[in-house]
């Protein structure tokens, strides 16, 4: 039996997988840096937490995550043509003794049997509308590109250094790296605004990880971004983490087989709610079964990592994938 580590090499790479992935099971989070320690984001039930970048952020009950608060009086960008004014970037330099907590959570994974997996949230675009707000953010990109380009390339700038840091100190063998790119039903911008703006950000940035002895690049999008599959391999993407069911799963594996794996096919919002129930679980995990298949797809929950919004329902679905699992 191949461990989880060598079955998830296998099914990235078309190879010879004895079982389907079960969600995250081949990956051993390491969670946590010290700018994620000096970074506050709001637990479950707290309210307008501000973090390092000055965004205000709150966390109400039965929501996946936390959100950042818009009201005009909460907004960080308040003029976009006067954006230095209004955005300090926090400090990405500690010292050593405080990595050494995650140091050794990183030295402890087994790493024949795991991948050490750091998380890294959010990404570049959803830093821009955490900033601006995401209608203003929208906008500017038609109405202050310059500006926008400007931001982006500091955020880049920021999340480089951030990426040669988590991996001097921590060497993670993959990345989970956060960035919704769009809706349910769309995408959040056209495929030609997305690779002018982001393409090549995501370039540097995931080539960073890469040249640093990073071995799987996971990117997460709950969200329809079926015309951006080209530009996810084009930017290194190994993974598409959090695949809904509107992108035509079957389609794209059709379209894309070998060139990228698509993880996801169980869409939170049909089995993550209060009323969830094991025969819905069943159903949605089936689906995906048969929407998918075992090289270059992962079934999994569509959500940005390992657990649920709704007690119980992460483990259901991972007993029904292991119970499929055991019958092949």
């Amino acid at each position: 039996m191949l461990t989880k580590r060598q079955n998830l090499l296998e099914t990235i790479r078309g190879g010879n997988p004895d079982r389907y992935v079960n969600q995250f099971e081949a990956f051993a989070s390491i969670r946590g840096t010290p700018f994620v320690n000096h970074n506050p984001s709001p637990s479950r039930g707290q309210m307008n937490v501000v973090n390092a970048w000055g965004v205000t952020k709150s966390f109400p009950e039965n929501v996946p995550g936390p959100f950042p608060v818009h009201t005009p009086d909460k907004i960080v960008i308040k003029d976009i043509a006067h954006w230095r004014d209004y955005v300090k970037v926090p400090n990405l330099i500690f010292p050593e003794e405080e990595w050494a907590p995650f140091v050794e959570a990183a030295n402890a994974v087994d790493r024949n049997e795991y991948f050490a997996m750091v998380t890294v949230v959010p990404g570049i675009f959803e830093q821009c509308h955490y900033l601006m707000e995401i209608q203003n953010c929208l906008m500017n990109f038609y109405e202050y590109p310059d500006e926008m380009h400007e931001i982006i390339d500091m955020l880049t700038e920021f999340e480089l250094t951030y990426a040669e840091e988590v991996c001097a100190h921590l060497h993670p063998d993959a990345i989970l790296h956060h960035d919704d790119w769009g809706s349910q039903l769309s995408t959040f911008m056209s495929p030609d605004m997305f690779r002018e703006f982001f393409v090549p950000a995501y370039r540097k940035l995931y080539g960073c990880y890469r040249e640093h002895g990073v071995e799987i690049i996971l990117h997460h999008s709950d969200s329809y971004c079926a015309t951006l599959v080209e530009d996810m391999i084009d930017i290194g993407i190994d993974i598409w983490q959090g695949v809904m069911r509107s992108n035509d799963i079957p389609q794209l594996l059709e379209k894309y087989t070998g060139r990228i794996t698509f993880m996801g096919g169980i869409d939170n919002a049909d089995v993550d709610r209060p009323d969830w129930s094991p025969e819905m679980v069943t159903c949605a995990v089936e689906r995906a079964i048969r929407d998918g298949s075992r090289r270059y797809f992962i079934p999994s929950m569509t959500g940005g990592g390992p657990g649920s919004t709704f007690p119980g329902v992460y483990d259901a679905v991972t007993a029904e994938i292991a119970r499929i699992n055991q019958n092949l």
